[in-house]
């Protein structure tokens, strides 16, 4: 079943149920702020106090990060502007009882030309089931090549902070962005301090081990993920998150980021997909 759901202040969303699972997803950046299979918590972390108004970001969920991820792109907003752009329902459908596919679409506009001066057509495929699948195709329309930095930057709701590990990374080179230095890992990610940094070279599941349940990640067309949680101080300076929110989320961000930058020439394409499960 698909709803078409409004805010109190109408800000507009998708409410999808089927028999494995269920999901909201906002118009305004097709963001995915709720997936929850039957019988068991919201794998996502949306935060208490996040703003469901338009021009902001949802803080919590899944913001797609686009055409630039970060500050790659110093020109654009942080993170692109693709997060808080209005998206059109192209498509719903389900394809059996337990298995509802959406495909919202995003295109270049006068507007986004201001912005970034790039002919493009976004299509985002989202499909629920007992599975959560995000497959995000960039088509480049334009007669002259770009450069894309992306990610799919997930909050996964967990127990606390002190209770969980990230494993599947280990010896991985990565970028810590803290320091602004280059790094291996070793062994599991755990946290006891702010964590911000790009992992490369990732070519298999990350496994989100929390202490009553584990949160799987696999990634394809990509091979960079980041890892992120802001920990005390960044936090209490974050807008619509409480001080110790914090310790209720960690974000393993599907990405093309740091050297895993795409260039797409005339015409072609290149799709991000990650699976949950």
């Amino acid at each position: 079943m698909i709803e078409f759901k409004e805010k109190e202040n109408g800000f507009e969303y998708i409410e999808v149920k089927n028999s494995a699972a269920s999901a909201k997803i906002a118009l305004q950046g097709a963001h995915i702020f709720s997936y929850k299979r039957h019988g068991e918590e919201d794998i996502l972390w949306l935060s208490e106090v996040s703003e469901f108004e338009l021009g902001k970001s949802i803080r919590g969920g899944i913001p797609i990060c686009w055409p630039s991820f970060g500050m790659n792109n110093p020109d654009l907003p942080q993170h692109g502007f693709a997060r808080v752009a209005m998206w059109k329902l192209d498509n719903a459908v389900d394809t059996d009882s337990s298995t509802t596919t959406l495909t919202f679409r995003y295109k270049y506009s006068t507007k986004t030309l201001q912005l970034w001066k790039y002919k493009f057509d976004l299509e985002f495929k989202v499909t629920i089931s007992d599975k959560l699948t995000m497959e995000l195709t960039t088509n480049n329309l334009d007669s002259k090549a770009f450069k894309l930095t992306q990610a799919f930057h997930s909050y996964f709701n967990i127990s606390d902070i002190s209770n969980i590990k990230i494993h599947g990374l280990d010896k991985k080179p990565y970028f810590d962005a803290l320091t602004s230095t280059k790094k291996q890992q070793n062994g599991d990610i755990l946290f006891d301090k702010e964590f911000d940094s790009v992992y490369q070279e990732v070519d298999g599941e990350m496994i989100l081990i929390d202490k009553d349940r584990q949160i799987s990640v696999l990634n394809q067309g990509s091979s960079s993920v980041v890892i992120w949680n802001p920990w005390i101080e960044k936090c209490k300076k974050m807008s619509a998150m409480i001080n110790k929110a914090y310790k209720k989320f960690a974000c393993i961000e599907s990405a093309n980021a740091f050297d895993d930058f795409k260039i797409l020439n005339a015409n072609e394409s290149h799709t991000l997909k990650a699976i949950i499960f």
